[in-house]
């Protein structure tokens, strides 16, 4: 028996990190399921969520050419049981999108930033120049 991206295999969990715990597949090999991949909500501490011991439904999600084999054991779940992701925002038909849409190249956004921080000098200088009595020393 191979294990092919895709599959999903029953495990039992032989080790836990902080970052993650260790499966052993059916076919005697080990594999991380990272502790991103271990539920849908966010995981401070796995031992709150998986022991030594326990017996878990995993899919594999990569298998490197190392060796090394990538699980997950929330997208094992069927598909009712994960989160739903969130709706895509409908896009205006026809046209051009709108400015909040879209989104500024970065000579744009270099010219909004430049004619910011000139206007900012330029009422920096204004308050300070005052303060100081005018520009440069007199002179009598």
């Amino acid at each position: 028996m191979s294990i092919e991206v895709g599959s999903k295999l029953e495990g039992k969990v032989t080790g836990i990190t902080n970052f993650g715990a260790f499966v052993e597949l059916p076919t005697g090999a080990t594999g991380l399921v990272h502790i991103s991949e271990v539920a849908d909500n966010y995981v401070k501490d796995i031992n709150e969520h998986l022991k030594v011991g326990d017996m878990v439904e995993v899919k594999v999600m990569n298998v490197g050419t190392d060796g090394k084999i990538g699980l997950s054991i929330r997208k094992a779940k069927p598909e009712a049981e994960q989160r739903p992701q969130r709706p895509q925002r409908p896009r205006g038909g026809g046209g051009r999108p709108s400015a909040i849409e879209r989104p500024e190249n970065f000579e744009q956004k270099m010219a909004k930033f430049m004619k910011d921080s000139e206007e900012r000098l330029t009422t920096l200088k204004r308050a300070t120049e005052s303060k100081r009595g005018g520009r440069g020393a007199r002179r009598g």
